[in-house]
């Protein structure tokens, strides 16, 4: 790439990270490090929740899949705000009765410390696997963009840069640093995709006319597909259905996003957070997936560009829109949308990186300390967040030498355990069921969800749907069957 897309991207890294240490003079306590004082203002949330669930594959990928096919991935984006209304009316009052630091304490409070311990865990694991892994995806991408080969070495160095950097400032910095930094971020990556839209409908000939004349004979912009078919996605009710159960399980019960809300004034504050999000997730979609169309458009004028991303006759759709920033972005703009990339990337991991130190603090250190020690616990949480984000390069590092097809798997792993997960807090929502049969739900959920991924075709949309209706079902007939009632130990 030209100097100045380096220096861009330079000044982009090391603006983050002091910002970072900026952010960290102001902190005394956990409290400040996991929840910023429950002082950050909505529309700050609302930003941070955006650009956490923006990752680097959504930015490269919802391109490519308007680029293949048309605007159906919008009913999925439809169901995470029917999702949203939910969570509003049914969690969210529950995190603002105490002082939570995780939102597995509640579980703890409902089935006791084997639980709560139990659900941190699974999220950790998972968390870890699959953030990892997104490292890796996204060192994949911009190592194919400064180099044009994503080589081994360029990768690794590609990975260690991003993993370095984020660990840096979210170390430093703690959740005001990555709220923060979460809306900078936002605004950057929107920035570089609003750039980049205008350069490539002026590099269409024809303009906006010839895209909505072409498109349209093509059908890309059909948004609604019909279809009942439990082994299709993207359709009507697997986005309607399974998109709002999966975002009443990644929003309303995974630390990841409930911290955000945590750090709000007050419950009201994180309801319009949240509510906000949602329309703020779709426009942002409606702009990627046009920018895929246009994609399309310009690419029939020119389609021997095309041939170095080509592989036994298919074009790779997620390699598209890369294509077209390296090929026809002028440069210190080019940068700029490789530093949006990075931006993507480094907010989805910064956040993982702090509510996975969140959850071994409040869900397993604390509980064996036995109370809170002021300064030196900001120590041990700032540590925890460096030991998370060492782990996650690790997982990444191990990545570079698996095949793709096991990156894909090990992706997947959230969707069986987010259902899980949101089951158990319908249980102790919604019924009066006690641990062990919340546990023996849980299990099931896992096998029923195990036996769907092997043994079926069913797509990954109605996984969330499948782990929560067992887990709950199983649970409230163990919860009858078994009549248990205990005093709980919330430790």
């Amino acid at each position: 790439m030209p100097f100045l897309d380096w220096l861009v991207i330079a000044a982009y890294m090391v603006g983050t990270v002091a910002f970072g240490a900026w952010i960290s003079r102001n902190q005394t306590d956990v409290r400040e490090y996991f929840v910023s004082g429950r002082t950050v203002p909505w529309w700050a949330v609302t930003g941070s929740i955006v650009a956490t669930e923006t990752s680097t594959v959504t930015f490269i990928s919802v391109p490519g899949y308007a680029f293949g096919g048309d605007f159906t991935f919008l009913q999925l984006a439809a169901g995470y705000l029917i999702g949203r209304i939910v969570i509003s009316v049914l969690f969210i009052p529950a995190y603002f009765r105490g002082e939570l630091l995780t939102v597995y304490q509640l579980l703890g409070s409902r089935f006791g410390g084997r639980m709560k311990r139990f659900a941190s865990a699974l999220f950790l694991v998972t968390r870890s696997l699959s953030d990892g892994f997104r490292l890796f995806a996204t060192g994949l991408v911009l190592a194919a963009l400064i180099s044009g080969v994503p080589s081994q070495s360029v990768l690794i160095v590609s990975v260690l840069v991003m993993g370095v950097a984020t660990i840096a400032y979210t170390y430093l910095g703690g959740m005001t640093a990555v709220i923060w930094t979460d809306v900078v971020q936002l605004v950057i990556y929107l920035v570089g995709a609003v750039a980049a839209a205008i350069v490539l409908v002026h590099a269409i000939p024809g303009g906006w006319s010839e895209v909505v004349a072409t498109a349209s004979a093509a059908g890309k912009f059909r948004v609604l597909d019909w279809t009942w078919s439990l082994t299709k996605g993207y359709t009507f009710w697997a986005g309607i259905i399974g998109g709002a159960f999966l975002t009443t399980a990644t929003h309303g019960t995974d630390q990841l996003m409930v911290q955000r809300y945590l750090c709000s004034r007050s419950a009201n504050e994180a309801r319009v957070s949240l509510l906000t999000s949602g329309v703020v997730v779709f426009v942002q979609f409606v702009l990627f997936l046009t920018i895929g169309t246009m994609l399309y458009v310009f690419y029939l004028h020119a389609p021997g560009e095309l041939s170095s991303i080509t592989v036994a006759g298919r074009v790779q759709t997620d390699r598209v829109f890369p294509l077209f920033i390296v090929s026809h972005l002028p440069p210190g703009l080019s940068g700029l949308v490789v530093a949006a990339i990075f931006a993507a990337a480094m907010s989805t991991l910064s956040s993982s990186l702090n509510s996975s130190a969140a959850a071994a603090y409040g869900d397993f250190y604390l509980p064996l300390r036995g109370g809170t020690g002021g300064t030196s616990d900001l120590a041990v949480s700032r540590t925890l967040t460096a030991v998370w984000g060492v782990v996650q390069i690790v997982v990444a590092l191990v990545a570079i030498s698996f095949s793709k097809r096991v990156v894909d798997e090990v992706l997947g792993i959230a969707s069986f355990t987010n259902g899980v997960i949101l089951g158990i807090f319908l249980l102790g929502t919604l019924t009066r069921v006690g641990q062990r049969a919340a546990f023996a739900g849980a299990l099931t959920g896992a096998a029923v969800m195990l036996a769907v991924k092997l043994g079926t075709a069913v797509s990954w949309q109605w996984y969330v749907l499948i782990g929560s209706v067992a887990t709950f079902a199983v649970g409230a007939v163990a919860g009858r069957v078994l009549r248990e009632t205990q005093a709980v130990d919330p430790r």
